[in-house]
């Protein structure tokens, strides 16, 4: 059932709002690479630490396989996400490894800092996905959007693959909206300027 939801386009605009992808009943929905607070993005139980970083990359940078992350203990990950701004989250995208190291399962806490290994079996997810091979990742995970509005941070939980102890991905896409957040480090910047004009001669 190829549906790939007209992703075909794939370009960037590099202002957190491309790859458009309208859908009748979803509106549209934009790459929200832009809006992830990248250098605070976590991960538990990562084989190589900060590696969990290099799986979120632009859309049309998806199918690159030269970066990923896996797990190391055990199959599970844990994968915080800040974002810099006010989000609405549609749909998630996945590219795994297409074998036994491909996750089958996977949770989604709303603005959730404190989830574990030793809660995230226990807390209350916002939403939960059966996951299918799909390794061009055509087939993104639709969200239940009434819960996923107003996101300052997401917390995905991989509980298990296909078979064996290691999971691996390469990519994690998210879709959605996002309202940029104004930094109050702007009312600084043009207090710097008060004073600094020239004498007028």
């Amino acid at each position: 059932m190829g549906h790939g939801h007209g992703h075909g386009h794939g370009h960037s605009h590099g202002d957190g709002c491309d790859d458009h992808d309208e859908h009748p009943e979803r509106g549209v929905q934009s790459s929200l690479f832009d809006a992830i607070d990248l250098p605070h993005v976590t991960c538990l139980n990562e084989a190589a630490s900060g590696s969990i970083r290099n799986v979120f990359k632009p859309y049309h940078e998806r199918e690159d396989r030269t970066t990923w992350v896996e797990s190391d203990a055990d199959e599970q990950l844990i994968v915080h996400i800040p974002f810099t701004g006010d989000v609405k989250l549609k749909s998630i995208t996945v590219i795994a490894e297409d074998g036994d190291e491909h996750p089958t399962r996977m949770v989604a806490f709303k603005n959730r800092d404190d989830i574990d290994f030793d809660n995230a079996d226990s807390a209350p997810s916002d939403q939960t996905w059966q996951m299918n091979p799909d390794p061009e990742g055509r087939h993104p995970y639709e969200t239940l959007i009434a819960k996923f509005n107003g996101l300052r941070s997401l917390t995905l939980y991989f509980p298990e693959c296909v078979a064996g102890d290691v999971t691996k991905i390469y990519y994690i896409g998210l879709s959605g909206e996002c309202k940029t957040v104004v930094r109050r480090s702007l009312i600084t910047v043009a207090g710097t300027f008060a004073g600094t004009a020239p004498a007028l001669l």
